[in-house]
């Protein structure tokens, strides 16, 4: 009797975990960090450049030490497996060389150029993101499948639609003007970020529930914090960015800054789900 319970144990053991380990996945969870660390650190450069070329001269010293972000997460990416893949492998290095040259004359530019130079290369960036999600997830387990899918294609854009709202406000904030296509162009985001996040918590919602072991209980608390942040920052750029053709009551870095918490709520939801590839992937073997 004790011999059949300790089998049933064992055969339950074995659907939560694969009997062997996959090295690929947690590589590739590797790559999938360090790609995301570049979005966040190029995000972040250009928020502040945008932020800074518009009067913010606080944020000069921000931008060098992003840059430095952007320099490293690239180094990481290179030194990794998946960046054999020919056609990961030169859509990266076209983008690193991209933003080497952007970096260097980013503040002497229009803001405006810079702006979208930048969001340019950020959306480079997560068409590679798509790349790794499709060709990079051919070795993962279902569970690696599913959760790469909703950090490179609803995290990642949604980080991006948040730091451009971000960047562009702040902007608008510093230089207390906004032009009509600013105007719109913050409309068009409001409501992506709202179609993005209902779209991850209906994500998390099911990936959480049907592989509860890999996931910390504090996920659904982070998920709670995301959903308020998202619609204090929607209310936020209503009342003080877009009603106003000159923003009132709050301050350039005030405004950045409640993106950057939002982003940052992002990050431990991104780092659940990486968690989670990374303990998928540890097998019997």
């Amino acid at each position: 009797m004790r011999i059949v319970l300790i089998i049933a144990l064992f055969i339950v053991s074995l659907q939560a975990k694969s009997f062997f380990s996959n090295k690929e996945q947690e590589s590739n969870a590797k790559y999938i960090n360090e790609l995301k660390n570049l979005v966040i650190a190029t995000q972040k450069t250009r928020g502040l450049t945008n932020s800074y070329l518009n009067g913010n001269e606080s944020a000069l010293l921000l931008i060098q030490a992003n840059k430095r972000s952007m320099k490293k997460a690239i180094g990481e990416m290179e030194a990794l497996p998946l960046s054999s893949n020919p056609i990961i492998s030169s859509r990266a290095t076209s983008i690193s060389q991209a933003l080497i040259k952007l970096n260097s004359k980013a503040m002497t530019q229009k803001a405006s150029t810079t702006f979208k130079s930048y969001t340019e290369q950020i959306e480079q960036t997560l068409m590679l993101a798509q790349t790794v999600s499709k060709q990079g997830s051919q070795d993962l387990n279902k569970l690696g499948q599913e959760a790469s899918a909703i950090m490179m294609e609803t995290i990642l854009p949604l980080t991006e639609q948040i730091g451009r709202m971000r960047g562009m406000g702040s902007g608008i904030v510093a230089k207390k003007a906004m032009k009509d296509t600013q105007k719109y162009a913050m409309i068009a985001m409001l409501n992506e970020i709202d179609d993005l996040e209902s779209k991850l918590q209906a994500q998390m919602s099911l990936i959480t529930a049907s592989n509860s072991e890999y996931y910390s209980s504090t996920v659904a608390i982070d998920l709670q914090k995301l959903h308020k942040s998202v619609k204090d920052y929607i209310s936020l750029t209503n009342t003080k960015v877009i009603s106003s053709t000159v923003a009132r009551g709050c301050s350039s870095s005030e405004y950045f800054d409640h993106g950057t918490d939002i982003i940052s709520i992002l990050m431990l939801i991104f780092d659940a789900n990486r968690k989670a590839i990374v303990s998928d992937s540890k097998g019997w073997i």
